[in-house]
């Protein structure tokens, strides 16, 4: 699921066809669980989620149809599909090659249409949603008054009671030294749609101060920070981009040290946010 990049071309294949096509809208980032209908009980209760754009095709394509074709390019290992072009229940994502993607075109002109989309104008709408059903949960919540309700939903954004608790603990950014906080972003180290708690919205040690770039590349996990103040630069993070904001391969933090709070929080980070 990490390996998965913008734009990426993703089958849907269930019930033996692949009924839709879509783009993979951004890297996969950690979620709960969804509801399988009571099944996967013992499964971890967290996992990844990929944003996908997805296009219905009005005419499913049936790959044992084509399985003389496809049967050269299957891969041998992880292969979404058997030599019989039956589908492998113990594969939930696989990769397609290129020249197997290029038979599944090439059989419909639909397909081949679809696939050629890269509108992603929605990307995040799937992270939003999650946000949405948080929000909407914290606002039912009959145990906290509205005045806590309010701060919650304002933290989301990273504004409000959390904004404040961060600033009592944090000085600059950690990365540049910028000290005028209007300048400063307030992000959550542990993704606010992930906290188990409310305290963790509103923990100021589950925040740091960052200039929009680097909250921006702090909160896709290009860059995360060890528990010593050196600061992780992901190998997904382009070459050329690193080097346009001025990240070196190897940089400590500024400012102060991390208290034992805040590595809780990075250990998360660095596991479920941060691209190795």
């Amino acid at each position: 699921m990490k390996l998965v990049e913008p734009g990426d071309i993703i089958f849907s294949f269930a019930d033996r066809l692949i009924g839709h096509v879509g783009h993979a809208t951004d890297r996969a980032t950690t979620a709960p669980k969804p509801d399988f209908g009571g099944r996967g009980t013992n499964w971890n209760q967290e996992g990844w989620l990929v944003p996908v754009l997805w296009e219905r095709l009005s005419r499913p394509i049936r790959p044992k149809t084509l399985i003389d074709q496809l049967r050269p390019t299957l891969p041998a290992q992880y292969s979404p599909l058997t030599s019989e072009g039956n589908g492998l229940q113990s594969v939930y994502l696989a990769a397609v090659p290129e020249d197997m993607a290029a038979v599944l075109r090439q059989a419909s002109d639909e397909l081949n249409t679809a696939a050629g989309m890269t509108d992603v104008e929605s990307a995040n709408e799937p992270v939003h949603r999650m946000e949405d059903q948080v929000e909407q949960t914290i606002k039912n919540d009959t145990t906290i008054d509205s005045t806590e309700k309010q701060q919650l939903v304002l933290a989301r954004r990273g504004q409000g009671k959390f904004r404040r608790n961060l600033e009592q603990i944090e000085e600059c950014c950690r990365i540049t030294g910028v000290t005028d906080h209007r300048f400063l972003r307030a992000s959550h180290i542990k993704p606010w749609r992930l906290c188990d708690t409310n305290h963790e919205r509103l923990d100021g040690y589950n925040g740091l101060l960052l200039t929009p770039t680097f909250d921006h590349l702090f909160d896709k996990g290009y860059i995360s920070f060890s528990d010593e103040g050196e600061i992780l630069v992901s190998a997904r993070l382009p070459d050329d981009v690193r080097s346009s904001v001025g990240l070196p391969d190897r940089q400590v933090a500024i400012a102060n040290t991390f208290a034992d709070v805040h590595k809780l929080y990075l250990a998360f980070h660095r596991t479920k946010v941060f691209l190795p």
